[in-house]
């Protein structure tokens, strides 16, 4: 599989609203750390999450987490 690309090698902290979210996988959205639908056409497809209650969270922009589409601090070590 294709290397996905590094949006950034920091956590975006965003508010989050109750719902569904799609968490950009590719690196190549403009809308980050959320999917714009730039990955069409390529093998990576957008992570679905939800949200029961409003809350603050640290999106992954590096790409390479564990726990997608959280921060697991591995940007640190790319």
């Amino acid at each position: 599989m294709k290397e996905p690309k590094i949006a950034a090698k920091s956590p975006a902290m965003v508010t989050l609203e109750p719902g569904t979210h799609f968490w950009c996988a590719c690196g190549q959205s403009n809308n980050q750390p959320f999917c714009d639908g730039s990955h069409r056409g390529t093998e990576f497809t957008p992570v679905m999450f939800k949200i029961d209650e409003k809350k603050d969270a640290w999106l992954c922009r590096c790409k390479h987490t564990g726990n997608k589409p959280y921060c697991d601090g591995t940007h640190k070590t790319l």
